[in-house]
């Protein structure tokens, strides 16, 4: 380990010694590399605190913000470190193919489909084929974000005498009322500097899960689906009947793409509201005018399935695995620690941590807002991981994004996904 322990990154020894609950672990040293920095590097060595307590291990964390390059690079040199942190399963199952990670200990995915909610959706995004072909279970999905949400001022939906939606169905006719009532109903933004249309994928997501199977949301991701599928088209018109109605959007459909989605949302706090509604993932409150309380001055509910096409609750979002990437008896004992109720709810006390843990105390949670966004987490019948961060990176971060803002622009939604779909071929 010791090339690892040198990439220059600070190590900090989170080391338990006699304050251990059993000790079995006492002496030997759990290294960990993760995405994490700054005040998010503190709070997962609080969380590793807690298991070298328990064990007497020396749990050494190491945060990176080339964590993509560097545990390829350190893989490759043999210098790995015992569990790493993937943001995204794509990197995990390219590592897994070349022979990089070890599979989790038999018994893990049956226990992931039992404890957690849509339990199989998170044994699908951890299983990848090893160097032998075989597939095998390798991530642990600990730590998750949603993005299936609809942000709202509850004083306006008060003061209107709106509701909140249960189903698609009830959605589509709540944007028709807020025009018939002589306002706006959505606030959009695509722009993002070098990024820009990206939020417009996670539409197109979001409505694949609705519109379509999960079966068919897995092969659109490998692209067994053509992008120019009549399915895939379809989701990105239904993203069209919002987008590019004048009546619909603050600003009118020509707006879409040039507002910043940094900037979308505060049409929703403005006096009168310049719309009512705004779909974004959790992390948007960072862009809410400064002083504004989520659950009081904005609050989020469930951007909801269609009735009438029996999909369930699907749920898109995105999250952190944990893999083994030298194996050790101290690193299958880190993610054993991982499915206890105790790690999952000493990171919620500390805030922003979702998790579709069932057996976690909802009580534990850093405040209330966050406790509802986990209670959509854990009603989904279906998870599945941002698509865009699945694809390749030339459509993932490239024609997925740029074909959207043509697509919001006007351009007809079939060119657009032919154009994606060629874009895809060239990197084949």
């Amino acid at each position: 380990m010791k090339n690892y322990l040198c990439t220059g990154t600070a190590v900090l020894a989170l080391t338990a010694g006699l304050a251990s609950a059993d000790g079995h672990l006492a002496g030997e040293q759990v290294t960990v590399f993760g995405p994490w920095l700054g005040p998010d590097q503190e709070t997962v060595e609080k969380v590793l605190a807690g298991f070298a307590e328990k064990t007497g291990a020396d749990v050494r964390y190491v945060g990176s913000d080339s964590f993509e390059q560097q545990i390829m690079v350190d893989s490759e040199a043999g210098s790995a470190p015992n569990v790493a942190v993937f943001p995204q399963p794509g990197l995990a199952a390219d590592m897994a193919a070349r022979g990089f990670l070890a599979p989790l200990k038999d018994g893990t995915g049956d226990w992931v489909r039992e404890n957690y909610a849509a339990g199989q959706s998170w044994v699908d995004l951890g299983t990848y084929a090893g160097a032998d072909g075989a597939d095998s279970l390798y991530g642990f999905f600990y730590k998750v974000d949603v993005k299936s949400l609809v942000w709202y001022s509850p004083e306006n939906f008060e003061d209107a005498g709106y509701d909140i939606p249960s189903s698609m169905e009830e959605l589509k006719a709540l944007t028709d009322q807020i025009v018939a009532d002589g306002e706006t109903p959505w606030c959009i933004g695509l722009g993002s500097g070098g990024a820009t249309g990206w939020p417009a994928t996670d539409w197109v997501e979001d409505l694949m899960l609705r519109t379509q199977s999960p079966a068919d949301y897995d092969v659109w991701v490998s692209n067994e689906m053509k992008f120019d599928d009549p399915k895939v088209v379809a989701a990105i018109e239904e993203f069209g009947t919002f987008a590019r109605n004048d009546a619909y959007v603050a600003g009118g459909a020509g707006a879409v793409a040039a507002t910043d989605f940094r900037d979308s949302p505060k049409g929703l706090f403005a006096s009168p509201p310049q719309c009512y509604m705004h779909r974004q993932a959790s992390f948007i409150p960072a862009f809410f005018p400064e002083g504004t309380e989520v659950g009081a001055d904005a609050d989020f509910f469930y951007f909801p399935a269609y009735a009438e096409k029996d999909l369930g609750a699907p749920v898109l979002g995105a999250g952190t695995l944990w893999a083994i990437t030298n194996e050790s008896e101290g690193a299958h004992a880190l993610i054993e620690y991982l499915k206890t109720p105790e790690a999952h709810e000493a990171w919620m006390a500390l805030g922003g941590f979702l998790t579709p843990h069932k057996g976690v105390d909802s009580s534990k949670f850093s405040d209330s807002a966050t406790a509802k966004m986990n209670d959509i987490l854990l009603g989904a019948t279906t998870f599945r991981f941002d698509a865009s961060d699945l694809m390749p990176g030339g459509v993932g971060a490239g024609s997925f994004w740029t074909g959207m803002v043509d697509y919001a622009g006007g351009k007809d939604a079939g060119e657009v996904a032919m154009g994606i779909q060629q874009s895809w071929d060239a990197l084949k």
